[in-house]
């Protein structure tokens, strides 16, 4: 690392300690076969996971948010701002010219109110990096959990959906299926009208035994006996999915989808709520893009606010800062005590680079 990048990263620090956050630190080697799978599919397949003679499988920490978030919930404590600094560590797959190693800083709220907390925490990066021109993009994964939630099907379709929402094409070829619009794989239909389908299947081989197949042979006639999702639900979920528009505007739009789709208001509210309070602190609502769809291929503990600030005209950089809320990952590593929790990163190497080309 750089000096000038080190130095940013000390000035992030001092910016986001000076609003109360409390200095914190993790260690490098983090336990894989505890957090990694708390992580999205692409960290998941990026992370460097070595093993360890006495603690097992390990990896070298590809973000702070999840060591920080069970240190937190160990503590006990109810109430905390956080900042942290140091290196995260994310194998390149394709030679894309991205490090593998680089700096997070970061600012996490637990147990602040809602919606004040959301719009702390990007006001607080906001403000971090005042005089960079960047593109505030917001969404609010919460949106698609509703919409998904208040479909008119069987509750295992919802739950193979809300289980793929940060799987984009696996949840649209399952959306296709569910719908109609792909058929089911070849066989499977004569395999559940049969009167007993593992006749003649031989010894038991693996880990799945007769009872497990055939509980997973009785959900596939439940999924087949199931009507299809309407073409209008289908519709209205690409209309919520594929909206992209100033905040403002896209919360009429999601109010002319909600008097079709009910299941969406609470999830609505909590985004005007939001809107409110960022307002307050002097963001200007119509500044702010809203995208549905943000965050989806992203880290997969966000459940509701999630946004970035990006720079414009340079789609070869990733966002400069991320961040959202991550309520049930509290839970999670809570043993099932949760707290509210929101906050962010940025990268501070990022922050050098445009400084440097505006020059």
């Amino acid at each position: 690392m750089t000096p000038q990048i080190r130095a940013e990263a000390a000035r992030l620090s001092a910016h986001f300690a000076a609003h109360g956050a409390e200095p914190v630190e993790t260690p490098i080697l983090q336990p894989a076969d505890v957090l990694l799978d708390l992580y999205g599919e692409d960290i998941r397949a990026r992370a460097y996971v070595t093993s360890d003679p006495l603690r097992g499988e390990m990896m070298l920490r590809p973000d702070f948010t999840v060591p920080l978030v069970r240190a937190h919930m160990e503590s006990g404590r109810a109430e905390a701002r956080y900042t942290y600094s140091g290196e995260v560590f994310r194998r390149q797959e394709e030679e894309t010219g991205r490090p593998s190693e680089y700096i997070q800083v970061g600012y996490e709220v637990f147990g602040g109110t809602f919606p004040e907390a959301d719009a702390e925490v990007f006001a607080t990066l906001h403000s971090a990096l005042e005089g960079l021109e960047l593109r505030a993009v917001t969404g609010d994964i919460g949106l698609i959990v509703a919409a998904v939630a208040g479909l008119n099907t069987i509750e295992a379709r919802k739950r193979a959906l809300l289980r793929h929402i940060w799987r984009p094409r696996r949840f649209r070829a399952l959306l296709e299926r569910f719908s109609g619009r792909r058929p089911a794989p070849a066989g499977r239909a004569a395999l559940l009208a049969a009167e007993d389908p593992l006749a003649g299947a031989g010894p038991e081989i693996g880990k799945r035994g007769a009872r497990e197949i055939a509980a997973r042979l009785e959900a596939l006639r439940e999924d087949a006996a199931a009507a299809p999702i309407s073409e209008g639900e289908v519709a209205l979920l690409d209309e919520i999915m594929t909206l992209s528009a100033p905040l403002p505007e896209a919360i009429g739009a999601l109010e002319d989808i909600a008097m079709s789709l009910p299941s969406i208001e609470a999830a609505l509210l909590r985004l005007k709520q939001r809107t409110e309070a960022l307002a307050a602190r002097g963001l200007a609502p119509e500044a702010l893009e809203f995208e549905a769809s943000f965050g989806r291929t992203a880290l997969e503990y966000y459940d509701g606010f999630v946004f970035g600030l990006v720079a414009p005209g340079r789609p070869d950089l990733p966002a400069v800062a991320t961040g959202g809320r991550y309520d049930a990952l509290t839970r999670v590593l809570g043993g099932g005590r949760a707290a509210p929790a929101v906050g962010g990163v940025i990268r501070p190497e990022l922050v050098v680079e445009l400084r440097g080309s505006a020059q």
